[in-house]
């Protein structure tokens, strides 16, 4: 895209409108792929001849609509579709992902011993002040943030559960490995709240954007509470589905 587009200032339409539906249109006929990074503002900006504060304004509806996201501190990019993701009792990150020709991976944000309060003790039945590993990791698809995930297990159950997944990058391979071979989901609870300062720059979004909240308790084949789990994903990332079962 080299040289200046022009406008149509008498056209009575705003400015900023025109070069959102101009990008719009070049994103739909795939002058942007998928996932790729957009011009700066500024490049924008000496391509239609108008200052920043325009080309924010036609970037921002076109993020509104979801054809664009904004990394914080990466810059702006086409959207990818949003990822299907189905709540269910198998419900698995890196199975969903690879299911929708993306490549899923997995980084440890956060460790800690923790001793069960009230909530947690009743989510995982096991008694007040158990020791629990509070594990916090990072969910991504096609190197795309997509989920902040907060888990709580019994240390004894899992004493090597940080290390492994640290080496490993997911949950289901870590649990493997400390001798867990399934497991299953019982109940998901679905919410939204918005997002938190640590929580947003870990996604690489605005901080007060809408994330979904998804509370689950896993258990093993025996019906025993495994593992509580307190997920955020972006909202305009993932498109949950759920199905009778």
């Amino acid at each position: 895209m080299t040289g200046q587009t022009k406008l149509d200032r008498a056209a009575g339409i705003a400015v900023w409108r025109q070069i959102m539906e101009m990008l719009k249109a070049e994103i739909a006929g795939g002058a942007y792929e998928k996932g790729s990074r957009l011009p700066t503002e500024s490049e924008i900006a000496s391509r239609f001849g108008v200052n920043r504060h325009t080309v924010r304004r036609a970037i921002a509806a076109l993020t509104a609509e979801g054809l664009l996201r904004a990394d914080q501190g990466r810059g702006t990019f086409v959207a990818n579709a949003p990822l299907n993701y189905p709540i269910g009792t198998r419900t698995r990150f890196s199975e969903i992902v690879s299911g929708q020709d993306r490549a899923p991976s997995g980084r440890l944000i956060g460790s800690e011993i923790e001793d069960a309060d009230a909530l947690l003790a009743q989510h995982l039945d096991v008694p007040l002040g158990t020791p629990l590993i509070r594990l916090k990791t990072l969910r991504v698809a096609d190197s795309v943030p997509m989920m902040v995930g907060t888990s709580w297990l019994e240390q004894a159950r899992v004493p090597n559960l940080v290390a492994d997944y640290a080496e490993c990058g997911t949950v289901t391979e870590a649990l493997r490995r400390g001798g867990i071979k399934d497991y299953c989901r019982r109940e998901s609870r679905i919410s939204a709240e918005l997002v938190d300062t640590e929580d947003a720059q870990q996604l690489g979004i605005a901080l007060g954007q809408p994330v979904v909240v998804i509370e689950s308790v896993n258990v093993d084949p025996d019906g025993r509470p495994l593992q509580y789990t307190r997920t955020r994903a972006a909202a305009d990332r993932i498109q949950l589905v759920v199905n009778g079962e």
